[in-house]
């Protein structure tokens, strides 16, 4: 029913520059997994095998990593360093990766649209590998998300909520309260100032789309900053259908910040990474 899974990985993660300069900043580890792994593997946790990317130019250290490294792996095969390969490897077993190029930086709407020829007519999560979410003991952001689309079958954004001085950073939702963390989304507002924004539950990297979503990106005009919004579109949507907000299960860093990278890495590395 739903088994793809799009990854928008072609921004150029200026905040980090100059590591990004030439390296792209998914590929910036997280101890010894780059930020992307981390998302593949929350996808494939929830089903969702078809890995769709949508890179952009010097992006192909990516792609790389989603394939076999024939010299690297003769070179240690059968020596102890080859158990540090385990987890790619089984990401590669378990999925199938596609891409195609977004030519320019129109925002993530048309990010997610440039991927439409990789998704065709059919509901898709959409991971931003910038967020990492951590369920640690309990299933994944986006198989709770998988779980709820098989309920309500429209499109589901996550949210959190953020301190008022954080809100200018986000989407914002507003909505009618159906149960402990779900809403029925009627209003969202992009990157509002904290006295205009209808709520404090922000929108993170997690989404589900039902493929009419792509009809309503080719329509939707450049919004905040001239870009092309996914807010706008979803905004569109939920008044012409239903789109649902839910407050997920779990931990969240926003690693598209230095901040938060540092607080991932640390988080991730006392009370998850496992020393071989």
């Amino acid at each position: 029913m739903i088994k793809k899974c799009l990854f928008p990985v072609a921004g150029y993660g200026t905040r980090f520059l100059p590591a990004t300069k030439s390296m792209p900043k998914e590929m910036l580890p997280i101890v010894n997994k780059p930020l992307v792994q981390y998302g593949v593997e929350e996808a494939i946790e929830a089903n969702l095998c078809e890995i769709a990317l949508v890179t952009g130019r010097g992006k192909r250290a990516i792609a790389d990593h989603f394939d076999t490294a024939y010299e690297l792996e003769h070179q240690i095969a059968g020596t102890s360093k080859e158990k540090y390969l385990s987890s790619i490897r089984n990401v590669l077993d378990k999925g199938t990766f596609a891409m195609t190029r977004q030519r320019e930086m129109k925002g993530l709407g048309h990010a997610i649209l440039t991927g439409e020829v990789l998704i065709g007519n059919e509901p898709f999560g959409v991971i931003l590998s910038d967020d990492l979410c951590i369920n640690d003991g309990g299933e994944g952001v986006m198989a709770q998300m998988v779980r709820l689309f098989r309920q309500f079958r429209c499109s589901i954004v996550a949210v959190q909520e953020v301190p008022a001085d954080q809100i200018e950073k986000y989407g914002v939702i507003a909505g009618e309260s159906l149960k402990d963390g779900l809403y029925r989304v009627d209003n969202m507002v992009e990157k509002p100032k904290a006295d205009e924004a209808p709520s404090n539950l922000a929108i993170i990297g997690r989404y589900i789309l039902t493929p009419d979503i792509f009809d309503i990106l080719r329509d939707t005009q450049p919004g905040k900053n001239g870009e092309i919004q996914i807010t706008d579109a979803l905004l569109t949507q939920a008044r012409e259908g239903c789109v649902m907000a839910y407050k997920f299960q779990g931990r969240r860093f926003d690693c598209g910040s230095v901040d938060g990278f540092v607080e991932a890495t640390n988080f991730v590395y006392e009370n998850i990474y496992q020393p071989e």
